[in-house]
């Protein structure tokens, strides 16, 4: 697939896309480049407990992404 095709694609496409072909760097550039410039940033120290609470992080929207979020009371 050429870059003028996945600009024809639509985000949901391209996505879909460059996760069945992840070896596919061009297609994931592509993807990457189009995220929003008003998305919401994150930071955490370069420390080792920084990299904890990313992973920590990472792993809760993982989580809610695939529905699995366990409830607080359990």
């Amino acid at each position: 697939m050429t870059p003028a095709d996945f600009e024809a694609m639509t985000n949901a496409e391209l996505r879909t896309y460059a996760i069945a072909h992840r070896d596919d760097l061009v297609a994931v550039r592509t993807l990457f480049s189009r995220r929003s410039p008003n998305a919401t940033k994150y930071s955490f120290p370069d420390t080792e407990e920084g990299r904890e609470q990313l992973m920590e992080f990472l792993r809760r929207k993982i989580e809610e992404s695939e529905g699995k979020l366990d409830s607080p009371d359990q």
